[in-house]
């Protein structure tokens, strides 16, 4: 439990700051209440930490969505301790600093609460022993780190970089999403603990190359790979505490760290040396080689986190065990040397006015003691010897000399290792010179500059004595965190390494010096070097990225235009065809492959086929001669209900055939206010196009049906058969399983059924509508409106109807029959009288108000699920008895008949809301005549 309240506090620290800035705190409060939750996260963190060292994991779990195989299970190993250390540590130092980079006017409150939920995100990433609550998580970075970036939204910059941050690290989250899915199925788990056990059945799965791709995308997206490098610079418009979080030690980090945490289910290929190693030199060099042209000081420092994570990625693909401890080891110097550098960076900017390098010259003078905190912390980035930054380095070149996997081209590695650490120094000497020597300041907005407040700079002096303590006292200081973490990492025993100082001379020191002197001559020859730079095509990323998604919403906007049409017809045929093509794909195999045996076709059998086929291309072909249409719509009903029967559903073939009659009324209702036939508007080719289509989608209906009816499966109607009777007390099976074991469904369906009836009723209650005086053949309607026929036929058929339905309602439970079925029968038993006699006949016998009997029947069902809350059992269970009564003896009792009778009063409320009130409108005249 302790790690899941872990990952919790800074959510909930979120709210603190946001409440102190309401009552308008002081900055120094909301700095201290952005920091109570972090620092009460990392007192929790020492108990496990102990743990952790003695070589255990801790684990933590809560049941989420099992069902999803989604857990709120979380782990602490060394690579989870040493990122939680970096959230957590950085995280409070970056809290201090933003209580004093941020002005008085700026909502810090808002800011520290995005921060929070950052660093709350950061660490579920880090914590997660569930696949996809990693995946969670990581898309929470995406998001906080959007609301961070674009923090001066008031700046076009600032929201251009955090969209372009959200959109490029988005589309990673979501490939990582489905490798992540992948390897969930490949393992049967999505238990990291399982994953991180199967990486010999992940690696030779064919899916392989598909899931390394999509973790890959994931990983190079969030930690700025070459080419998906481009977003980091631009999101150096945010605040400075921003990016010394963010761009230095956590989000970028992210995918540093998913590489790490992956190492032993993904790594050891050669498809995975091929790409990561490749991908790692790239941007290692890119990198390097840009920042030495950055003017913007933070564009600098950028460019070289672009490198710089490019050699932690390029490290983690070399397949070598040492490899990866060296990768381990310069994430933790890089997060100290570049958060101070960037704290460093902000601090220039708040007293100069500008990050401008060619102005902000001769800084020593004015500024001595940053100074010097940024000139050790550019030596650590430079791999300046008793730093931190030469030891991970020099490991570095140590493991690009060990790689043999190039065979005869194998010296590629370390050259291209030497050239990036060239780079390395001719930056970082840039950073030093031009800022604090290189003459005097020009046109600062804020002159003279100055020392700015006192605990401004005490983050900076935290980081920078780690850099030197490391870089002096390796074994003392980080040996301990480094091999928790790094056999994490592997996931098994540690190789065989020592952190010291001196290795003696070796090819890795000879490097070191050849990357230092090359990169102090490198500087030298800065401006014949700026000059051919400013001779090459500006490549501006933010230009080429806004044209890119505005063509992108142009597309999705045409494409759209082109669908959404505002025909439904076009809607209805675009989805089906779709779905019919992929069924007549996929599942044509299914129908030739089918094992069940076709039952014997009889004449009565082939005979209701071609009625059927018939009377359907009847309507299809003669659908403007309505009435024709109508008909043999009908016979198509009537043929479903008898081919029910013939498949031995009696209850099935019960309600097709009264839902059949209540359509019909329905239809010939409707059919009094459109005329008999109705023109030709479609021409020959709609008319192809609309067969077509139908031959399409009809086929692939065919298909699935044909191939689901072939197909062996494993029935779930032997539970319903067992337990019918001793279980809901009923030998009707369908009933009990409409009233009892899928009761709920049948409750949201009339539900549904009498939203339907109120909408109906409210778009009918003012229409005014009024008949033709007579037929599309100019002949007057009948004079009779009540034949005495109709009258004399349907007045003694009432009762008759009604005992039927009775019959049928009562005897449900046990043979075919029901509420739903007999409240068709009533329904259609009354609506009769309203044909026969009029509404005002009928009004003067009943009341024609059918709300409040849609109502009792809802009430009535919903009551009888609520009650077996009472007796201690879920919602809609029911129960049965038998008693012994007079005359009749053993009878069965049953609560179901209650759920049943407000199914029944559903259903006639609704069909009579429905039905009577358009009749009405066909009957305006009849009224008025009536009332005369």
């Amino acid at each position: 439990m302790t790690l899941a309240v872990l990952v919790l506090l800074p959510f909930v620290g979120a709210a603190l700051p946001l409440l102190a800035e309401r009552l308008h705190a002081s900055r120094t409060v909301l700095a201290l209440s952005a920091a109570l939750m972090p620092a009460l996260a990392l007192v929790l963190l020492i108990a496990p930490a102990g743990q952790v060292f003695d070589g255990q994991t801790v684990h933590a779990s809560l049941p989420w969505v099992p069902s999803l195989g989604l857990a709120l299970s979380f782990r602490l190993d060394g690579l989870a301790l040493l990122f939680a250390l970096l959230v957590l540590g950085i995280g409070l130092l970056v809290i201090l600093y933003a209580r004093y980079y941020l002005s008085a006017k700026e909502k810090a409150g808002r800011f520290f609460a995005f921060l929070l939920l950052f660093m709350g995100a950061m660490l579920g990433v880090v914590t997660s022993d569930n696949l996809l609550l990693l995946v969670l998580f990581w898309e929470l970075t995406s998001l906080s780190s959007f609301l961070l970036i674009g923090f001066w939204s008031h700046q076009s910059a600032a929201r251009k970089g955090a969209r372009m941050a959200l959109a490029v690290t988005g589309m990673g989250g979501l490939a990582l999403l489905a490798g992540v899915l992948l390897i969930g199925q490949i393992v049967g788990s999505y238990s990291l603990g399982d994953a991180l056990a199967s990486g010999d059945l992940i690696r030779a799965s064919e899916l392989y190359p598909l899931i390394l791709g999509l973790v890959l995308l994931g990983v190079f997206t969030k930690s700025a790979q070459f080419p998906f490098h481009f977003w980091l610079p631009h999101a150096m418009a945010a605040p400075t505490p921003v990016s010394a979080y963010l761009h230095s030690a956590t989000m970028v980090k992210a995918g540093v760290f998913l590489l790490a945490r992956f190492y032993p289910m993904l790594a050891g290929t050669n498809l995975w040396f091929d790409v990561v190693t490749l991908a790692g030199m790239a941007t290692l060099l890119w990198g390097a080689a840009v920042a030495l042209f950055q003017h913007d000081l933070k564009g600098l420092l950028a460019y070289s986190t672009i490198s710089h994570l490019g050699l932690i990625t390029l490290l983690f693909g070399l397949n070598s065990e040492l490899a990866a401890v060296a990768a381990v080891f310069h994430i933790i110097n890089h997060a100290t040397f570049k958060a101070s550098l960037f704290m460093a960076a902000g601090i220039i900017d708040h007293e100069t006015g500008t990050r401008d390098m060619r102005r902000i010259n001769g800084l020593w003078k004015y500024m001595p003691y940053t100074a010097v905190l940024a000139m050790v912390a550019s030596a650590a980035m430079a791999g300046v010897p008793l730093l931190n930054g030469f030891l991970s380095k020099e490991m570095f070149f140590a493991e690009t000399l060990e790689s043999s996997r190039l065979g005869a081209m194998s010296w590629v590695l370390p050259l291209g290792a030497t050239l990036g650490g060239v780079f390395s120094v001719a930056y970082s000497a840039r950073f030093i010179h031009d800022v604090f020597f290189n003459g005097e300041p020009v046109n600062l907005p804020k002159f003279p500059p100055h020392e700015p407040p006192r605990y401004m700079k005490v983050p900076v002096e935290i980081l920078v004595a780690l850099c030197v303590a490391v870089g002096v006292l390796p074994s003392i200081t980080v040996s301990g965190l480094l091999a928790v973490a790094a056999a994490a990492t592997l996931g098994g025993e540690l190789p065989d390494y020592h952190l010291s100082i001196w290795h003696g001379f070796n090819l890795p020191l000879m490097m070191s010096v050849v990357a230092l002197v090359g990169g102090v001559l490198v500087y030298s020859a800065r401006n014949w070097l700026f000059r051919q730079y400013a001779r090459l095509p500006e490549i501006n990323a933010s230009l080429i990225f806004e044209r890119r998604i505005h063509g992108l919403a142009g597309g999705a906007a045409a494409l759209s235009n082109f669908l959404r049409n505002g025909s439904l017809q076009s809607y209805a045929a675009w989805l089906l065809t779709l779905v019919a093509l992929v069924l007549l794909v996929y599942l044509s195999p299914a129908v030739l492959d089918g094992q069940r045996a076709l039952l014997p076709l009889d004449g009565v059998s082939l005979l209701a086929g071609v009625m059927l086929v018939v009377a359907a291309l009847i309507t299809a072909i003669l659908h403007r001669h309505r009435m024709t249409a109508i008909m043999s719509m009908s016979v198509v009903g009537l043929v479903v209900s008898l081919a029910f029967v013939r498949l031995s559903a009696p209850d099935l073939a019960l309600t097709q055939l009264s839902v059949e009659i209540v359509t019909l009324l329905l239809l010939m209702l409707a059919m009094y206010f459109l005329p008999v036939r109705t023109r030709m508007e479609s021409g020959w080719p709609r008319i192809l196009r609309d067969l077509l289509l139908s031959v399409i989608i009809g086929g692939g209906v065919g298909v699935m049906a044909f191939a689901m009816m072939t197909s062996d499966f494993q029935s779930i109607s032997g539970y319903f058969l067992d337990n019918a009777k001793p279980g809901g007390g009923g030998t009707n099976v369908v009933n009990v399983i409409l009233v009892d074991f899928r009761g709920f469904d049948t409750f949201g369906e009339i539900t549904v059924l009498g939203i339907a009836a109120m909408g109906i009723y409210a778009l009918l209650r003012d229409l005014d509508l009024l008949s033709a005086p007579s037929d599309s053949l100019g002949r007057p309607w009948a004079r009779e409106v009540h034949p005495m026929v109709l009258v004399t036929i349907s007045r003694p058929l009432l009762p008759l109807a009604l005992l039927i339905s009775v019959y049928i309602f009562l005897r449900g439970h046990n043979l075919p029959g029901g509420g739903f079925i007999a409240g068709l029968i009533t329904s259609v038993a009354l609506l009769l009288q309203y044909v026969a006699s009029g509404v005002a006949w009928v009004h003067r016998r009943m009341p024609g108000d059918y709300h409040p009997v849609v109502a009792v029947g809802l009430l009535l069902a919903g009551v009888t699920g609520l009650a077996s809350w009472f007796f201690g059992h879920p919602f809609l269970t029911s129960t049965f008895d038998y008693l012994h009564w007079p005359l009749v003896g053993k009878f069965e009792v049953a609560s179901a008949l209650l759920f049943d009778t407000g199914v029944f009063l559903t259903v006639v409320g609704a069909t009579l809301l429905m039905l009577a009130n358009l009749g009405k409108l066909s009957l305006l005249d009849d009224k008025a005549k009536e009332g005369a």
